[in-house]
């Protein structure tokens, strides 16, 4: 039995990689096999070689099991754009079947996958089709990542119910402070706990310097 959930986020660079992470390294240290998954990825850093993206290489470094780059990226652009986007320019058509597969060959060498998502839940992957899509056909469960500042509580019940549209496992939520603490911090919190329909996995603090995070011990509750 294959452990799986499709990370999504309230928007675009919320912190889906630092929770994704964060969980994998509390699955490791409970002995599973773990391994993360981000199949589509756009954004190259220049200290990288042209077809690796920094998320996917944190989650192969991250990984219990030893996996290789291609079988944690399979879609990689240079291009920090919409995915949709750099399909069409590159004439690069991004198939449910390659998402699928590579899918596929993790679970037979791990028991714990996260699979990352890019941007928010409808993000799209070509003009007819997006992410979302892709998690129904796969019947993954949810976790989402939401980034706590003004707004969050709209941009988080917006996606929560169009995660449940969908009839999918909504299997928790995390907070993620991607600033100091605003006024009303603990406010926003509370009234997500009580009007989200799905568990609270933990809270993640903010760090100035981002690195430290991974050296830190976060208490996240491991999705069921």
């Amino acid at each position: 039995m294959n452990n799986c959930w499709f990370v999504t986020g309230t928007d675009t660079n919320i912190g889906k990689t630092i929770a994704s992470s964060l969980l994998l390294i509390n699955a490791k240290k409970l002995g599973y096999r773990t391994a993360g998954y981000k199949p589509v990825a756009s954004g190259i850093k220049k200290k990288y070689k042209k077809s690796q993206n920094n998320d996917a290489l944190i989650f192969q470094k991250l990984s219990s099991v030893k996996l290789e780059y291609k079988e944690i990226n399979p879609f990689c652009f240079y291009e920090k754009a919409a995915p949709h986007i750099l399909s069409i320019k590159h004439n690069i058509k991004i198939s449910f079947e390659k998402l699928s597969l590579g899918l596929f060959e993790l679970k037979k060498k791990s028991n714990w996958i996260l699979i990352e998502g890019a941007g928010g839940w409808y993000t799209p992957l070509s003009r007819y089709i997006t992410y979302a899509d892709w998690v129904f056909q796969e019947n993954l469960p949810v976790v989402m990542v939401v980034a706590i500042k003004l707004g969050c509580i709209n941009h988080a019940i917006l996606t929560s119910h169009a995660i449940l549209k969908y009839n999918l496992n909504f299997s928790g939520w995390i907070a993620n402070n991607i600033k100091p603490k605003e006024k009303f911090h603990e406010e926003n919190i509370l009234f997500l706990k009580k009007n989200l329909q799905a568990p609270f996995l933990g809270e993640i603090p903010y760090f100035q310097d981002i690195k430290k995070i991974y050296t830190c011990e976060i208490p996240l509750t491991l999705p069921k």
